[in-house]
């Protein structure tokens, strides 16, 4: 356990306002459909859904750049909406928001990456995805890495956040961690299956246990096995730091020379997972850029993912109620 002073939290907490954060990745818009069922469809056997409310959120990528903001830092989220209604919605999103779109580019031809969800008298009933799986054009790739090399020197860290929904193609990932890399800058990534093995070099790579048990094509239940794959991976990729996140087992940390740590979970009462990775990629990145090291990151990540972990759908982390909660934990 990382022991916080309340000096030492104070000077992060500081550290992390104004810390420009660039996510790239898949933009996702979600939307929630609330409703009751008392009947059932005379045309087919389902029931009917009477709609009481509608409202949406980000998800995806620009969840990140979402948190990057509520913890005070600066996002600038890059990534690809299509020309259609849902991409409206996501650009209202933004505006409402007050995070910059400078990054987001529309692609026509291209679906806004959409999952819309539909509850009934509490249960999740259906939900319904419009995506695209195919990359990129070329000429949309090429903006993604003009408007890089022209925000570079007001960047502090990247994130390359990827649901294999096209965006991050493994062109594009070499390109991005090779000019990171020549400019200093600190880059984490939280991978899919796909282009697994294209994340190299960077500063963090933050695989769960499913992504790593499918690229390694083994299982990862012990501690010799967690070690194993760490081990593996490390070797593989060169990051200069591994996480690999074992949900409530907590996150293991690999690094060079030293041994392998475990940092627990800190969700006490856990009500719904969703969104706890983009919470734990987008706490880590804003505190390494703040100064922190990697195991006062990491703890404040798995914090972070333990405390949205206790609210039902997508919440982004708030800066002043991390804070506070690992002052009282360390205080106890």
């Amino acid at each position: 356990m990382i022991n916080f002073t309340k000096e030492r939290l104070e000077e992060l907490g500081r550290n992390f306002e104004g810390k420009t954060i660039a996510i790239i990745g898949d933009m996702m818009l979600d939307g929630y459909i609330w409703g009751d069922v008392n009947r059932i469809s005379p045309e087919a056997p389902v029931p009917v859904v009477e709609v009481e409310k509608e409202f949406f959120r980000f998800g995806g990528a620009a969840n990140c750049a979402y948190n990057i903001l509520t913890l005070s830092g600066n996002p600038l989220p890059i990534g690809v909406i299509g020309n259609d209604s849902d991409g409206e919605i996501f650009a209202s999103l933004m505006f409402e928001s007050g995070i910059n779109p400078e990054g987001i580019i529309k692609e026509d031809g291209r679906p806004t990456t959409s999952k819309f969800r539909v509850i009934a008298d509490g249960q999740h009933v259906v939900r319904l995805d419009k995506e695209s799986k195919s990359n990129i054009q070329k000429k949309t790739a090429d903006e993604v890495l003009n408007l890089i090399r022209s925000k570079i020197d007001k960047i502090d860290a990247f994130i390359l956040q990827d649901y294999n929904k096209g965006v991050l193609s493994k062109e594009l990932i070499n390109e991005i961690i090779a000019i990171a890399n020549n400019n200093n800058k600190i880059i984490t990534v939280d991978p899919k299956f796909h282009n697994f093995y294209e994340f190299k070099n960077v500063t963090v790579f933050k695989p769960n246990r499913k992504e790593s048990e499918d690229a390694l094509g083994m299982r990862i239940k012990t501690q010799e096995q967690i070690l194993n794959a760490g081990n593996r991976l490390k070797e593989k990729l060169n990051p200069k730091y591994l996480l690999l996140t074992l949900g409530s087992e907590g996150i293991a940390l690999f690094k060079d020379g030293e041994p392998e740590k475990t940092i627990p979970t800190k969700a006490r009462n856990v009500a719904d997972v969703s969104g706890a990775g983009d919470t734990v990629i987008s706490t880590l990145t804003i505190a390494l850029s703040a100064g922190a090291t990697i195991e006062e990151a990491t703890y404040l990540a798995n914090y972070a993912a333990g405390i949205v972990c206790e609210e039902v759908g997508i919440i982004p982390i708030e800066k002043e109620k991390l804070f506070d909660k690992v002052l009282e934990a360390n205080d106890e």
